[in-house]
C-alpha cells in the first residue's frame, strides 16, 4: 500500500508540474537539505481538498518519506465520502479519522506521534470558503490540536507551509479543479525544541494559547 502510495503521489507530482505554474518560495535559511529531519508538518490555509497539487514542491526524497512515514487526522465525514474519502485514503494511508473533537478518536490520533514518523496537520480544521470564511460563516483559525502534537515532539524539524490558497482552482463544491494556474506557497523549516522555547516567551497564559497564538499570526503575516 505505502509503495502504490508513493506512485501515485508521484502521478500527482507529475501531472500538476505538467497542468501548473510555480515554484515555492523559501523563508528560512534551512531549506530542502533539512526536509530528511522533519517531524511536524503545519499546512495553514487550507482551502480545497486538491491542496495535494503542492506535492509538486517537494523533492522526490521527501515525497517516498510522506508515502512511508507521515500520520495525518483526517475528518471522519471526508473520509465517509465515496470519491474524495476513498482518493485520500489511498494517497495517504497514514490518515487517521477524528471526529473534530477531544475525544478517544484524537487520543487515539496523538498516541500514533511520536519521532519516528511524520505527523501532518492542517491546524484550521476546516476549509476556508470564497468568501474567506468556514462553511458555517465563521472567521477561519488555527485550532488547538497542533500543540497537543508539539507536546509529544522534542527533536527533529518543523515545517510550516504557508498556502497561497486553491480557489481559483478548485472552491469548496466544486468537482473539477482548472488548469493551467499559479500555485503559490511560503515554506520554512524550524527547529522544533527552538520553536517551543520561543513559544513559551510569549505572554499568553498556557501553552496551547501560546501556540494558537503564534500560528494565527503566522496565518496573517506568512500566506502568500
Amino acid at each position: 500500500m505505502k509503495l502504490f502510495s508513493f506512485l501515485l503521489m508521484g502521478g500527482v507530482k507529475f501531472l500538476s508540474h505538467c497542468f501548473y505554474r510555480g515554484r515555492p518560495n523559501w523563508l528560512s535559511e534551512e531549506q530542502e537539505a533539512a526536509l530528511g529531519e522533519v517531524r511536524l508538518v503545519v499546512f495553514l490555509n487550507h482551502t480545497s481538498l486538491f491542496e495535494p497539487l503542492f506535492i509538486r514542491f517537494a523533492p522526490w526524497s521527501f515525497v517516498w518519506n510522506i508515502a512511508h512515514k507521515v500520520i495525518v487526522p483526517g475528518a471522519d465525514v471526508t473520509l465517509e465520502r465515496p470519491l474524495a474519502g476513498r482518493v485520500l485514503k489511498v494517497l495517504l494511508p497514514g490518515v487517521i479519522p477524528i471526529t473534530r473533537k477531544a475525544d478517544e478518536s484524537w487520543e487515539h490520533f496523538l498516541s500514533l506521534v511520536n519521532g519516528d514518523v511524520i505527523t501532518a496537520i492542517l491546524p484550521e480544521g476546516r476549509m476556508k470558503r470564497r468568501n474567506g470564511l468556514d462553511k458555517d460563516g465563521k472567521p477561519m483559525s488555527v485550532r488547538g490540536g497542533v500543540a497537543d502534537i508539539l507536546e509529544r515532539l522534542d527533536q527533529g524539524k518543523l515545517l510550516f507551509v504557508y498556502s497561497g490558497g486553491l480557489h481559483h482552482i478548485q472552491c469548496p463544491g466544486e468537482r473539477l479543479p482548472r488548469l493551467f494556474r499559479t500555485l503559490t506557497a511560503n515554506l520554512e523549516i524550524l527547529d522544533i525544541a527552538d520553536y517551543k522555547r520561543q513559544i513559551e516567551q510569549r505572554h499568553e497564559s498556557g501553552f496551547k494559547a501560546k501556540v494558537m497564538g503564534d500560528m494565527n499570526h503566522r496565518l496573517d503575516a506568512f500566506v502568500p
